[in-house]
């Protein structure tokens, strides 16, 4: 029994998604065409081939501008057929004059609305020098952070780990938000001091205590990933989060790139030891996401 804590769906004929339907352009997590067809509730569950997923979050995905209500639509249709997504993590742009009436507008359309996310870096290949750090530091992006802490929703946070720790000092000066560490920081350099850097910047935002994290997206680092090769990143996110403060995200269908969905749940689950299974696979996404609450 678990809660899929970061997964996508997405309808080519209701929302536009630029990166889903440009074709022949590979991505920072390699070929998407496999991928560039419709994936709803129905195709997510068969994905999961009979595991027991007692309730999902999903993560927007990438809508065109404009298009941020759209997707929240159409997922709170999916919600009310399927009876999933439990949770939506909405678009939205946080340095946007206009963040507040459309945080107004996704709560309008689905109470399932709990955060949003905004990619500020995804890899070095796609980020522009330095634009990652500028953003985190504006003015008009802090002031988007504290309008997500006064309507009571989340953030989703995807960043490489060059910025864990300049985010970790902007949100001292938001104690009151709650915020998921996506991709387990997006551990790209897995050398060995690669993966030291990466743990120190998991220390610096872990000192944070309204911050969790999520082991998700790993196929993306390590294409052709076995248990072996991912133990350290589980292991070291436990040790640095703590199992109330991790939660498991299938990433799917991005991470369908590489292995089926029960490969991935099978081998997170045998490297998270037993008295921590219950955290990191139900609890820590139950109440980091209120789902108690969904109407």
């Amino acid at each position: 029994m678990f809660i899929d804590a970061h997964h996508h769906l997405w309808n080519l004929d209701a929302v536009e998604y630029p990166w889903l339907m440009a074709k022949g352009v590979e991505r920072f997590f390699g070929d998407p065409a496999p991928i560039q067809k419709p994936y709803g509730v129905p195709e997510f569950r068969a994905d999961m081939d009979g595991l027991t997923c007692v309730g999902s979050v999903h993560v927007q995905v990438g809508a065109a501008p404009g298009q941020e209500v759209a997707e929240t639509r159409w997922l709170a249709d999916q919600a009310q057929t399927y009876d999933l997504p439990s949770a939506i993590v909405a678009a939205a742009d946080l340095a946007s004059p206009d963040l507040p009436a459309l945080l107004d507008a996704h709560k309008a359309v689905s109470a399932r609305v709990r955060g949003v996310r905004h990619i500020v870096s995804r890899h070095a290949s796609e980020d522009r020098p330095n634009e990652g750090a500028a953003l985190l530091q504006s003015d008009a992006f802090q002031r988007g952070l504290q309008r997500l802490s006064d309507a009571r929703l989340s953030f989703d946070l995807q960043l490489t780990p060059p910025l864990l720790e300049v985010v970790a000092d902007v949100l001292m000066d938001f104690p009151d938000l709650d915020v998921a560490l996506c991709h387990a920081g997006s551990p790209w350099d897995q050398t060995s001091d690669g993966l030291s850097r990466w743990r120190s910047g998991l220390d610096a935002i872990a000192d944070l205590d309204r911050v969790t994290c999520k082991i998700s997206g790993l196929g993306m680092f390590d294409r052709h990933w076995i248990p072996h090769s991912i133990a350290p990143i589980v292991r070291t996110v436990l040790e640095v989060f703590g199992a109330d403060r991790t939660m498991w995200g299938s990433n799917f269908p991005v991470d369908s790139l590489y292995h089926d969905y029960a490969a991935m749940y099978e081998a997170v689950t045998e490297l998270v030891p037993e008295t921590a299974r219950n955290g990191v696979f139900v609890e820590t996404a139950r109440t980091f996401y209120k789902l108690e609450r969904v109407a």
